[in-house]
């Protein structure tokens, strides 16, 4: 089993109010790494004290699109908090044709040869876009096929496009370059509120299978929205993923 995580865009309002105390609720259910999307004006050498208190681990990060003027910034936030895979995404506008998806691969190539003398790596976060057909493939496939450095973080609901992709086939075709899933479900309905791991319509566990092992190393749980309270989704889907054999968690 593969350590579990959450990203914390989850929890985004909690934070807010209260950073280093939703944090702790995170360590008492059990969770064994974080994925931050930013760190709400707290020093990332706070944020890393805090983590070990704690018994976490920053796992990855969502952060900005490396460029030159901020490569060494970027470098030393993640040195401070222990993580080597900075996540990044693009937008509809760069899946709209082959071309557009070249384009974009060339600037994450960019991107990722940037980090690499800092040992660290540029992966991707997929939304729904990606997973159309573009010109008779999935959108995705060409930017993992044009983007040999790029690392895939793949979210599992986005990927299926509502039901229309089979993700299980996309994982195993791709395994050797996807060290993280998001772990997401729901009704499969565009617009829809999504819900705790485990309630919705997703096969999470074939999904899970379908990872390549040896390079797979996080589970990260990752809710953009619910309808029930969002620490209560946190909690069962932290629940879900260790009872049912599919996460390592702390508890």
């Amino acid at each position: 089993m593969k350590p579990i995580g959450i990203q914390l865009y989850t929890i985004r309002d909690l934070l807010k109010d209260d950073f280093f105390g939703s944090l702790r609720q995170i360590a008492d259910i059990g969770y064994k790494g974080v994925e931050p999307a930013g760190l709400y004006g707290h020093k990332p050498s706070q944020v890393r004290k805090a983590l070990d208190d704690l018994g976490l681990r920053a796992c990855s990060a969502h952060m900005a699109f490396p460029t030159t003027a901020n490569v060494n910034q970027l470098a030393d936030e993640a040195h401070a908090l222990g993580y080597d895979l900075l996540i990044c995404g693009r937008g509809t506008e760069d899946f709209a044709s082959p071309a557009t998806i070249s384009k974009a691969a060339g600037e994450l190539e960019q991107a990722a040869a940037l980090l690499k003398p800092h040992g660290l790596r540029l992966g991707y976060h997929n939304h729904w876009w990606e997973f159309d057909t573009c010109d008779g493939k999935i959108g995705m496939q060409r930017l993992l096929d044009a983007a040999a450095s790029l690392a895939g973080q793949l979210d599992i609901y986005w990927a299926t496009n509502f039901g229309c992709v089979d993700v299980p086939a996309f994982l195993a075709a791709n395994r050797r370059r996807i060290p993280s899933l998001h772990i997401k479900d729901g009704p499969l309905e565009k617009g829809a509120h999504h819900t705790a791991a485990g309630a919705g319509r997703m096969d999470i566990a074939s999904c899970i299978r379908a990872a390549d092992p040896a390079t797979l190393q996080w589970l990260i749980v990752e809710l953009d929205s619910c309808a029930t309270d969002m620490m209560t989704a946190v909690r069962d889907s932290y629940r879900y993923l260790t009872t049912n054999g599919l996460a390592e968690g702390n508890r």
